[in-house]
């Protein structure tokens, strides 16, 4: 057991929003109650239908991490790069010096399209590298079940001896997506250097800390102090509780944010906004580029996609 377990230093509940081309999301990170805790720079719980999505947008100085929980999300890039995403998949996108790409959902019997996105900053060193994907599908995540209660899909790290079978990003970061039965106590050690957040997507939870019990709702992020080796807590209630625990090495680094550009000062916006209108210094493949899944995707388009 732990030294001493982690102190929460904030609770925010994800109120729903308007994003995209008609989306919904829940954002808990990149609103006014937490603008950023780094190397975080946003996290949304989208539900989006699949009328509505994420149309062809830049970005510029983050990753990306896209976690499919219902139905798929599509992908498709000014690289040429273009892939499909199952229940259970995830992608990590480094958009490095830039990139533009499209998101956009599809379900075969028109229910909205499920997951968590996280933006990651970059380290300033590597803010103008080369953009790049990883896929990291279903089958390839090492699932951790220390009993008949608990189950964690270890998708970057360590939880209950089982570890992760890669990397996910070039920012040091921890992903453990847990499934809790009524009743189920779980633990989960984190690295002192880490930045570490509970989103609770189903259920109840009470999470025991140095000043003593704290009941945990759904579509509520707990922000961790990094005052302990890690986190302690159980089920309450009748229903299981399903949750993501992430955690990040802190970057000790400015942010300076404008939309989808990410940089360490105000001098790098104004560069990454000149470069994208004028098609330059990494935007160059964006002059004229339009997705082919831009204005949506029908079950002939998927059924192409899925087949190349």
């Amino acid at each position: 057991m732990f030294k001493a377990l982690r102190s929460i230093g904030k609770v925010i509940y994800a109120k729903e929003r308007a994003e995209g081309a008609g989306a919904v999301v829940r954002r808990s990170i990149g609103v006014i109650g937490m603008r950023n805790f780094t190397p975080f720079l946003m996290l949304d719980h989208f539900k989006v239908n699949p009328k509505a999505g994420f149309p062809d947008h830049p970005h510029r100085g983050q990753e990306t991490v896209t976690l499919v929980i219902k139905n798929y999300m599509l992908h498709e890039d000014f690289t040429g790069k273009s892939g499909v995403l199952r229940p259970g998949d995830l992608q990590l996108m480094t958009a490095g010096k830039g990139i533009m790409h499209s998101e956009m959902p599809y379900s075969e019997d028109g229910s909205d399209v499920e997951g968590i996105q996280l933006w990651v900053d970059l380290p300033k060193e590597l803010k103008h590298s080369e953009p790049r994907y990883r896929d990291l599908k279903r089958e390839e995540i090492p699932i951790a079940k220390p009993n008949d209660k608990v189950e964690v899909k270890v998708i970057s790290g360590r939880s209950y001896g089982v570890e992760s079978v890669q990397e996910l990003a070039y920012t040091p970061l921890d992903y453990y997506w847990f499934t809790v039965q009524p009743e189920g106590e779980f633990i989960q050690k984190i690295n002192p250097d880490y930045n570490a957040c509970l989103y609770l997507l189903k259920g109840n939870i009470e999470l025991e800390t140095s000043s003593g019990l704290q009941r945990i709702e759904k579509f509520n992020n707990v922000f961790f102090e990094r005052d302990g080796e890690g986190i302690k807590g159980r089920v309450i209630g009748n229903e299981p509780a399903e949750f993501v625990l992430i955690a990040g090495k802190s970057l000790d680094q400015p942010i300076v944010q404008y939309g989808p550009f990410v940089e360490t000062s105000k001098t790098g916006i104004h560069n990454a906004l000149f470069d994208y209108q004028m098609a330059s210094n990494g935007f160059e493949r964006a002059r004229g580029w339009k997705s082919e899944i831009a204005d949506g995707v029908d079950a002939e388009l998927f059924n192409k996609i899925t087949k190349q």
